[in-house]
């Protein structure tokens, strides 16, 4: 149970597991609807900082499409915040991994980069944008809705840069009874408050690594704050030699018991997966 919850409230339950970096998977109960959030899998460099060996179904391009063929949701969606390497490295070879498997896979992201800058990227790897990306291969673009499956999707803004000159952006994820921000790539900046306040995400999900390129641990519990979640999770840490290392985790979790003690948070390694007790969607 989270903090500052009725008892009689309405619980939905949702896996979340970190693949290092700011790569993450939302999954609910019985594998029936999977999320990636961004797709920088196998070569994710996410799990060396924190002395942990990369799991077998994470290695490789074949052993993660033969892990989420085996695990049979009814639809996995990939979405995309913007594309640094860090964060789109996988995605051509993923989609067109899972598409070629016969998995009901759909992919999001902002409508610059699924129509236009990544045209040729598409045709490159094989894959016909306009079966896998939502809004028949339109995207989305800021305010946009999607759906696929039983989860549907906002587009929010993001503080951050981008290669080729789209916006990044942030999600607005609704699955499983609940609903998740997912803020990419991005500084804390004021319309966070104002998200929070459109959307009531229950579950918030922070980059936390700072130095160069996006706000440190301190800075994502203030965000998580000023939004009003219920639960925060910091992710994007210790994956590169110029952010803040595995104790990003530890620094975040500080500085939210000051700042909003009500909020509950949850803590990650690379590779582990944490079944969360969230509150529903309002």
């Amino acid at each position: 149970m989270l903090a500052g919850r009725p008892a009689s409230a309405a619980m939905s339950s949702l896996s979340m597991r970190w693949y290092g970096g700011g790569v993450y998977e939302l999954a609910t109960p019985g594998d029936e609807q999977i999320t990636l959030v961004d797709a920088w899998i196998w070569n994710n460099t996410g799990f060396k900082a924190f002395g942990i060996e990369k799991p077998p179904e994470l290695s490789s391009a074949a052993n993660y499409v033969a892990h989420i063929a085996a695990r049979k949701p009814k639809s996995i969606v990939v979405l995309l915040t913007h594309d640094h390497g860090d964060h789109s490295g996988d995605y051509f070879e993923l989609l067109k991994g899972l598409s070629e498997a016969g998995l009901p896979v759909k992919s999001a992201g902002h409508a610059e980069l699924m129509r236009a800058a990544f045209l040729p990227k598409f045709k490159e790897a094989g894959i016909d944008p306009t079966k896998i990306v939502v809004n028949n291969g339109q995207g989305m673009n800021f305010g946009g809705a999607a759906s696929a499956g039983a989860v549907n999707l906002r587009l929010v803004p993001a503080v951050h840069s981008n290669v080729v000159g789209a916006p990044p952006a942030g999600f607005i994820i609704d699955m499983g009874g609940t609903r998740i921000y997912a803020a990419g790539d991005t500084d804390e900046f004021g319309d966070m408050a104002f998200i929070g306040k459109r959307y009531k995400p229950v579950l918030g999900v922070y980059c936390a690594g700072g130095g160069p390129y996006t706000m440190n641990p301190e800075d994502a519990a203030d965000a998580a704050r000023m939004m009003g979640v219920q639960h925060a999770v910091p992710v994007h840490y210790g994956h590169n030699p110029l952010i803040v290392g595995p104790e990003a985790g530890a620094r975040f979790k500080t500085a939210l018991a000051k700042v909003a003690p009500s909020i509950g948070s949850t803590i990650f390694v690379p590779g582990q997966r944490v079944t969360l007790s969230l509150p529903a969607a309002t």
